[in-house]
């Protein structure tokens, strides 16, 4: 028998996807553009700064990447495989629980591992401008892989235990989170009430963060560069045991077992905080069937807008934690600046995860298609959605552009020149500005994704890619070009500029996927929700006019034979 059958069998389908070949170019032109993006903007400074720079902004975003890849990749991999009642045939054979482990793993990470793979190189770009050693460069890409391995196996280990898809997903990345920022935090609150003058260090070990932190030569050489490698050994050692762990649970999970009395009572428990008793649900069930029933159908769970409220909450108890310790040094630009980005990113990923996912569970169930067998129109389906979507969303946006309007007026009381105070002002006006329009766009894209993508998770991705990867790309080329076409002339674009052009591609992705999507949804909704998942055409087939597309999911094109010219007879 071949050792790990299915490793091997998924490594020669992906050596025939073109998927696999397209993820390692693009992620290495994209770095790439990136660099040449940075070099050219920041030449005037000395070569070493622009080395450092260059360099963390790479770093941090290929570790970033790679500690929340376990997310998207592996975290639904086993239990959408229970949902589909398949995992438990693969143990009818002579496979073992690391044998569908390891083959799952490769199946799901082998395109983020190939991205790795190609960036990792390009990430000694910094080296030919002096500023950054051999050391920092090898430390820094041992830091990415094993983040890498470290967040697979944490998916992989809960979607083992996990039957939904979006348990699984919380899940991974709670625990994602734990191990990177909850342990540094609970340390460091440990340490502040003991009054210690250091985080205890076994609290910071666990964390990818930290070992990316001591991986610069600074904290490298300070320490002596004993607890990089503890770190660095530490997080290994724990992803090993996720996959061990993944292993020896994998072949117990699959089976439908009956509930036990604990279990019944927890569910119970569960299903009263969510969705009240049965007066209250039939109260609340006759106040939202009176406006909609689609909006019944996806705002059933009551504590949907409550479990928003409670992440900002818990931020907003991080930030006055922040400003009772640092006082005054708490309140400045840096904190405005990032406290804005992380509520503005959480906001929107949050509701392109909500926008279609209620879509996607009832198609992949098959209750759309008894929903359009009833009077429901489309037109009813997308304003149900919306008011859900209304209902979770509206009152934590609300809260969220009031800060953000706090933040303007204490950045520009904290500047004294007029420029940069007015630069302040429209930084915020604009980012007020493009969180609601992007919240527009994603609701049309997310819901069409929904109704067309294979799972929930690609839908989500696809929408976020639409929406707000495409402008940063075409920003940074853009801004490569104009660089290169100024590279010998005077020309001072200044940041305004920039920034003009940065919401002129958001805003035109918003309106043209946006348009795009409500107009699919609008004239080929039935169509799409009757449909299988089939595979498409590419882009060059679709641009010079290629067949229709064909497969399992395509039902066949049946020409009936043409009937024969009557034969006449001579008489």
């Amino acid at each position: 028998m071949t050792f790990l059958p299915i490793v091997a069998r998924e490594l020669r389908i992906a050596s025939r996807r073109r998927s696999t070949y397209w993820v390692r170019g693009g992620a290495a032109l994209v770095v790439l553009v990136i660099s040449t993006s940075f070099f050219l903007l920041t030449q005037q400074q000395p070569p070493s700064q622009i080395a450092m720079g260059l360099f963390a902004i790479l770093t941090g975003g290929a570790a970033l990447y790679c500690l929340f890849s376990g997310v998207r990749s592996t975290a639904d991999c086993l239990s959408q495989e229970k949902r589909e009642g398949t995992l438990g045939l693969l143990f009818l054979t002579d496979l073992k629980g690391y044998d569908v482990v390891l083959g799952k793993l490769v199946a799901t990470s082998l395109n983020g591992f190939y991205g790795v793979l190609a960036v990792v190189p390009m990430l000694a770009l910094p080296l030919l401008l002096g500023g950054v050693t051999p050391g920092e460069f090898w430390r820094m890409a041992l830091v990415a892989v094993n983040a890498l391995f470290f967040s697979l196996a944490v998916g992989i280990c809960v979607s083992a235990v996990c039957r939904s898809a979006r348990n699984a997903m919380g899940l991974t990345l709670a625990l994602i989170l734990l191990f990177a920022a909850g342990f540094p935090a609970f340390g460091a609150w440990l340490g502040f009430v003991v009054r210690a003058k250091k985080v205890p260090l076994l609290f910071l070990w666990p964390s990818a963060g930290f070992s990316y932190f001591l991986a610069f030569d600074s904290a490298y050489i300070r320490t002596g560069g004993q607890d990089f490698w503890r770190s660095l050994l530490l997080i290994h050692g724990l992803a090993w045991l996720f996959l061990v762990l993944a292993s020896l649970i994998a072949p117990c999970s699959w089976q439908d077992r009956p509930a036990g009395a604990q279990r019944l009572r927890w569910n119970e428990r569960w299903r009263f905080w969510s969705y009240g008793d049965p007066a209250e649900r039939a109260a609340f069930r006759r106040l939202l069937l009176n406006q909609n029933a689609y909006f019944w159908l996806a705002a059933r769970a009551r504590l949907k807008p409550a479990c928003v409220w409670g992440v900002l909450a818990l931020l907003g108890c991080g930030w006055a934690w922040g400003l009772a310790k640092y006082h005054r040094d708490w309140l400045s630009e840096f904190m405005y600046f990032a406290t804005g980005v992380i509520l503005n990113l959480l906001i929107k990923v949050w509701f392109a995860s909500e926008s279609g996912r209620q879509l996607a569970a009832d198609r992949s169930y098959g209750a759309l298609e008894l929903l359009l067998s009833t009077p429901l129109t489309v037109r009813d389906i997308l304003h149900g959605q919306w008011l859900a979507l209304k209902r979770q969303f509206l009152g934590p946006l609300i809260a969220v552009l009031s800060v953000f309007f706090i933040f303007m007026l204490a950045s520009a009381s904290e500047v004294s020149a007029a420029e940069d105070r007015a630069a302040w002002l429209l930084f915020w006006a604009v980012l007020m500005t493009l969180l609601v329009a992007d919240l527009a766009g994603l609701y049309w894209v997310g819901l069409w994704q929904g109704l067309t993508a294979k799972n929930p998770n690609r839908a989500t991705s696809a929408a976020l890619v639409r929406i707000m990867v495409l402008p940063c790309i075409a920003l940074a080329l853009l801004s490569l070009v104009i660089s290169l076409l100024s590279m010998n002339r005077e020309v001072n674009l200044g940041p305004k500029f920039f920034l003009a052009l940065w919401v002129g591609l958001s805003l035109a992705a918003d309106v043209g996927f946006g348009a795009w999507a409500r107009h699919r949804l609008l004239t080929e909704f039935r169509l799409a929700a009757a449909q299988r998942y089939a595979p498409g055409l590419g882009f060059w087939k679709r641009l010079l006019g290629g067949a229709e597309p064909s497969g399992p999911g395509v039902p066949p094109v049946i020409e009936m034979p043409k009937p024969a010219a009557p034969r006449v007879q001579s008489l």
